[in-house]
């Protein structure tokens, strides 16, 4: 018998057991992964018990105990998982951290089976698609120190029991849909360094002032969680606090004098706020913040010096009331890198010395009372990247050091007063903006402008300018916007510009440039806007501007052009279009014969027309003869024309239809494809877009049809073949009084139409946006308006509800609404739509992501820009901006919103504004805080609102702005929309 010793006896048993722990665990996550995890991409193909692989240590994503080899940390994160909540984990007895962020885990979290993770003191599950209710937490989660669940969709209020975490030290509920207000019953966590609760969907509600026992916290963070009333004074007892961020809410009053306790400050933020009253003496007490942003408030008084002097990097005080003079010491602070005070009443001189002790990167004095001349040492420390100083008193030179500012990439300066000529190496900096329009500047633009490769706006209207326009500006490949207007500008334009592929905007107006407009504009195929007017340029239109496929805007007016207008125009979609004074002849083209283009031709007395008073009639009486004459050579020549080409080509609008037609009839109708054929003409173009033309077709009976051919032959182009397959699969099926009828489709070898009931009041993008009179539709009243979002709505409703399978549009816009006779709405233009494919996985219905993104600029939905998984809730954020159309009459990215700003921006800073009683004429609701909402800046000065109808258009408002939520979850669906705005109008 071997004796062995008790110590290596025991070690010996020890090993056994840990080396049966260590299987089990090992079994424990290979059954969890097979059960309740998808692993597509393969990041846990090692989780395999075999004959070398049996401790768990050794796999991805585990961490053991470097001891006795206890699986102590499950992190999974960013692994592309699928599945549900993997409970099982907690089987392994000694672990105490599960992390599982940024992954793709769904359904909801039961509180039952999630109690076997009571031992766990991190449980990690931010970026995940987790739903329902916030998961109930048993008494006996004693030992939790971290709780982070962001940016999931829980809804809910917070439960009670989260106020029992005695434990806690970080709470993180950021970026859910969440209900209630913020609890008081969380002042209870003392032990908590970081409170995340932003971007939360809370209802109004106060901070509680109970907050001020939260001693320990470091961070604590409420952005955009609808918070209302004011800062309690608690808030100074938080001495721990490094960041404080109460941004983006709807909190009032003044900012409390306490919070100057808060010594260990680096960051403030209390941004898009209504804050009133001066900023308090005590916040420069701050010596150790950075980082001060109170921008976006009502806040007034002047800055005083003590607070200027605070040593921060980044001061923000912006879009405010503040006046009086800037402190010259706030130029001396070495730590300045962005100051922004844009949209305040500030007065006097910039401080000279700006810039010469610290790395600014970005000024912006924007929009104040500033007079004097520019800081010279702006970019001393060679980082300036915008400079932005527009609409103030500013005079005199540009500096000459601007010009060696490499740094430099965004300049706006217009709306000064200065002068003198522009540095030669200003033109050359690497800009993608550059903005001098509305000053007294003078001399030319160097050919070294060419240098400033990423130039993509030059705005320098409204100047002294002069000189011929370089050719060398045709190096600028990313050049989106030139403004040249009102300057005195000479020469000719360049031939070259069709090198400059992104052009979208031209406005060169009221200069002195001759020469004939060159041809090759027709290759900047992005060009949206080309005016040109109130030059002096000669020759002829060149029909190739004909062939730009998003041209609305073109004015070519007050110049000397002559000849013949090219019937090629009449393929532009044009809102804006004037030829008028110039020296243009013959017959204007049958298309633009309509009041609504008279005053284009008006000033070019060798035009003629048929019947468009005061231009004069095309056939004289004066040489019956002559004309006889030609009229019988015309008819001659033009029997022998037929002849041949009946002959030699077998027509189209021959009675016998081609067998290769494929004609398929949707609706009821009495007409056939040959009765279509022969007028698609130039002459009936109505319209033009990326997949083809469309035309207004009137047949014998007099019935008015819209019919769209699309680009065909050899060149097709593809994305019409989706536009006419996806038009053809839904629209041919679809019948609802509030989507458009498809009639007909046919299809051949060398064409493509489709044939719709049309629509005599056009879009509703054209309605409320378009500049050009029209005859048949006056400005919209409210009644309409309504009527006409409630018939969209319902169309929309039915393809998300009623359709069988669903349908998104994915394009919702004014312009894809169309207007009958009575004003009734018709969803169209399906080339974008998809049907929704719905897969359950676990029991929960998922809609399948889309590949790409869909859509118009100012339309889109934000979730966009962050995931794939688009669903009928984009289609409502979409409709949700054509109510705010309807509302001011503004287009979604009208200029007049202000830098960086949209309609739903624009909407909503409205909605929250205060104001004093209503002006006259104005209705005024009084909201659940007790304070008077003024609307009047937001809604179309072209109604004429009674009480009634403006408290009616508060609620859509408010329809309006909840569809355009930037998170999905909290958007109602199109059926709810239907049913608030028939609620709403019950009103009457």
């Amino acid at each position: 018998m071997i004796n062995i010793p008790t110590s290596l006896f025991l070690l010996l048993v020890l090993s056994c057991i840990l080396q049966v722990s260590s299987n089990g665990d090992a079994e424990i996550l290979t059954r969890v992964k097979r059960s309740r995890l998808l692993d597509p991409e393969g990041n846990l193909n090692d989780w395999l018990i075999t004959g070398d692989n049996r401790n768990p240590c050794n796999w991805t994503g585990i961490t053991c105990n470097s001891q006795n080899d206890a699986v102590t940390a499950i992190d999974l994160s960013d692994y592309g998982l699928f599945g549900g909540f993997p409970y099982g984990f907690c089987r392994i007895r000694t672990l105490i951290n599960i992390t599982l962020s940024k992954n793709n885990l769904n359904g909801t979290i039961d509180s039952s089976p999630l109690s076997l993770c009571s031992r766990i003191q991190v449980l990690i599950l931010t970026g995940n698609i987790f739903s329902g209710k916030l998961p109930e937490f048993s008494p006996e989660f004693r030992n939790l120190l971290v709780l982070e669940l962001e940016s999931n969709l829980f809804s809910g209020e917070i439960p009670e029991s989260y106020g029992k975490f005695t434990s806690l030290r970080l709470l993180n509920l950021n970026g859910n849909s969440l209900g209630g207000i913020v609890p008081a019953f969380l002042s209870n966590l003392t032990e908590l360094t970081r409170l995340e609760l932003a971007y939360v969907g809370f209802e109004p509600g106060p901070i509680p002032a109970t907050f001020g026992s939260l001693t320990k916290l470091s961070n604590l963070h409420l952005t955009n969680s609808n918070l209302v009333g004011e800062i309690p004074d608690s808030i100074g007892n938080l001495v721990s606090l490094v960041n404080l961020d109460l941004a983006q809410n709807g909190l009032t009053g003044e900012i409390p004098e306490s919070i100057g306790k808060l010594k260990s400050l680096n960051q403030l933020e209390l941004f898009d706020n209504k804050l009133t009253g001066k900023l308090p003496e005590s916040i420069g007490d701050l010596t150790a913040m950075r980082n001060f942003d109170v921008s976006q408030n009502n806040l007034t008084g002047e800055l005083t010096e003590k607070i200027a002097s605070l040593q921060l990097v980044s001061f923000h005080l912006n879009d405010n009331f503040f006046s009086g003079e800037l402190p010259r010491v706030i130029a001396l602070n070495p730590n300045l890198v962005e100051f922004k005070i844009f949209n305040n009443g500030f007065t006097g001189t910039l401080p000279r010395r700006f810039g010469k002790f610290s790395g600014l990167t970005l000024f912006d004095v924007s929009t104040n009372k500033f007079s004097g001349k520019l800081p010279p040492h702006l970019c001393y420390g060679k980082r300036l990247g915008n400079l932005i100083t527009f609409g103030n008193r500013l005079s005199g030179d540009i500096p000459e050091s601007y010009g060696e500012c490499g740094s430099l990439n965004y300049v706006r300066m217009a709306d000064n007063k200065l002068s003198g000529l522009v540095p030669v190496k200003f033109w050359e900096l690497p800009l993608t903006r550059l903005e001098l329009s509305n000053n007294q500047l003078q001399g030319s633009i160097p050919s070294s402008i060419s240098n400033a490769r990423v130039l993509s706006q030059l705005e320098i209207s409204g100047n002294k300018f002069s000189g011929e326009i370089p050719v060398r500006i045709c190096d600028l490949g990313e050049l989106r916007v030139v403004d040249l207007s009102r300057n005195r500008f000479s020469g000719s334009l360049p031939s070259c510009i069709n090198r400059l592929k992104n052009l979208e905007r031209v406005d060169m107006q009221e200069n002195m440039i001759a020469g004939e407009i060159p041809s090759s504009v027709s290759s900047c195929v992005k060009l949206t806007e080309l005016n040109l007017s109130y030059n002096r340029l000669r020759g002829g239109i060149p029909p190739e501007i004909g062939e730009l496929p998003v041209l609305n805007y073109l004015d070519l007016s007050k110049n000397r052009i002559s000849g013949e207008i090219p019937s090629e125009l009449l393929k532009l979609k044009l809102n804006q279009f004037n030829l008028s004074d110039n020296k243009l002849s013959g017959k204007i083209p049958s298309g633009f014969q309509q009041d609504v283009f008279k005053q284009s031709f008006l000033g070019n007395p060798n035009l003629c027309a048929t019947d468009m008073d005061p231009i004069r009639p095309c056939r004289s009486k004066t040489e019956p003869r002559l004309i006889l004459v030609i009229s019988v050579v015309c008819i001659v020549a033009l029997i022998g024309a037929l002849v041949w080409l009946f002959i030699k080509t077998k027509p189209l609008f021959q009675r016998k239809p081609n067998r290769t037609n494929n004609v398929t009839i949707f609706q009821r109708i009495e007409f056939t494809e040959e009765d279509i054929y022969p007028q698609l003409t130039e002459d009936n173009v109505i319209g033009s877009g990326g997949s083809g033309l469309v035309y207004r077709v009137t047949l014998k009976s007099g019935q008015t049809l819209a019919v769209k051919k699309l680009w065909g032959g050899p060149g097709r182009k593809p994305e019409s073949e989706s536009v006419f397959r996806s038009e053809v699969e839904i629209l041919g099926r679809v019948r609802h009084g509030n989507i458009v009828k498809l009639l007909m489709c046919c299809s051949g070898e060398e064409f493509r139409f489709l044939v719709y009931e049309f629509m005599e009041n056009g879009s509703l993008g054209d309605v409320l946006h378009s500049e050009k009179e029209r005859s048949a539709v006056s400005p919209l009243d409210w009644t309409t308006r309504f009527s006409i979002a409630l018939g969209a709505a319902q169309g929309l409703a039915y393809l998300h509800h009623d359709s069988v399978p669903a349908i998104v549009h994915r394009d919702v816009k004014s312009n894809n609404i169309l207007l009958d006779h009575e004003m009734k709405p018709r969803v169209a233009d399906f080339g974008l739509a998809k049907p929704l494919r719905r897969e359950v996985n676990n029991g929960v219905s998922d809609v399948s992501p889309m590949s790409c993104v869909a859509g118009s600029y100012g339309y889109i939905a934000p979730e966009y820009g962050y995931t794939s998984r688009v669903n009928e809730k984009s289609d409502v954020y979409s409709f949700g901006v054509v109510l705010l159309e309807l509302i001011t009459g503004k287009r979604p990215n009208d200029s007049s919103f202000g830098e960086n700003k949209d309609i739903v921006k624009f909407a909503m800073e409205s909605a929250l504004c205060y104001s004093s009683p209503s002006p006259e004429g104005k209705a005024m609701n009084q909201d659940s805080l007790g304070n008077f909402r003024d609307l009047s800046k937001l809604v179309d000065p072209k109604m004429e609102l009674s009480t009634r109808e403006y408290e009616e258009m508060e609620k859509v408002l408010e329809i309006a702005l909840l569809c355009t939520s930037s998170f999905p979850i909290s958007r109602p669906t199109m059926r709810k929309v239907v049913e608030l705005l028939k609620e709403k109008k019950a009103l009457e």
